[in-house]
Formats: structure tokens, sequence, C-alpha cells
């Protein structure tokens, strides 16, 4: 679906013509109603780009939820077409909300672990163990 441009509250500023940093600086100003980080620092945004259009551009934007069944989906995915459409020369933004690659912790960024509480390393893949490994354990002789 092509979102209409409307006026918004709560973006960040948005002056001059237009640039693609501008995208991602909306972005920043969406968050997960139920998590107290934005949705580019959760690691939420795949992928985002600007395409010019005749009299204007097109953002796509194509991104992931915590869970398939977050209840907030439609809540987010309005959110980001909302505040992507007030940003200079934009015509239509179309958000793709898509599971593969299904999201996990570890693709938050470092500060979104701290401010949740979570070590730097959380959700990272842990390390293939060698055939001398006793896995998370280190054996000391």
């Amino acid at each position: 679906m092509v979102t209409p441009i409307q006026s918004s509250q709560n973006t960040a500023p948005v002056a001059g013509p237009f640039r693609e940093e501008m995208i991602w600086q909306q972005l920043k100003t969406v968050r997960d109603p139920e998590i107290p980080v934005d949705i580019v620092n959760l690691g939420l945004v795949y992928e985002a780009a600007a395409t010019q259009l005749e009299g204007g551009r097109r953002i796509d934007v194509r991104m992931s939820l915590t869970a398939p069944g977050c209840s907030m989906s439609d809540v987010i995915k309005a959110e980001v077409e909302r505040k992507l459409a007030v940003l200079p020369e934009v015509k239509e933004v179309h958000v793709e909300i898509v599971f593969d690659p299904p999201w996990n912790p570890g693709m938050m960024s470092e500060g979104a672990k701290l401010q949740l509480g979570f070590d730097s390393d959380y959700g990272a893949t842990p390390a293939k163990s060698g055939p001398t490994s006793s896995g998370p354990f280190k054996i000391v002789r």
C-alpha cells in the first residue's frame, strides 16, 4: 500500500532538500510501543531507500517486527509511513513487513542492548565448538 502525504507530529526536524539520511533520522523517531527503543536500533529496519519519480520520490522500507504475531504491527507500520511521508519531495511511501530473515536480539545495536539492560553480546551467535571443546565450559587440568 502506498501512503499519501499527511501532516505529522513527533518527527525529526525536516529542512532543506531531500537527503537519504533524512529517511534514517525519521525512522529513529519510531518506537515499538512495547519496547522503549527506536526501530532502527532494535534492528527491525532491513532496508530503506528512495527512488526518483516524476515530480518527487518514493521511499521503500523493508522491515521486520520482534515477533510475527506482534499486536502493534499496524501501528508501527502506519507510523513509519506517516513520518516518512512528511519528508521533502516524497510523494509515495511503501513499507513491507517481512519475517525473512527472522529478527533476533543479536540484530539490536549495542546501545539498544545496554538501554534494555542486556550485555552487549546478548543475542550473538555462539562460537562453534571444536573437537576438544567442552561447550560453554572450560576444562582445567
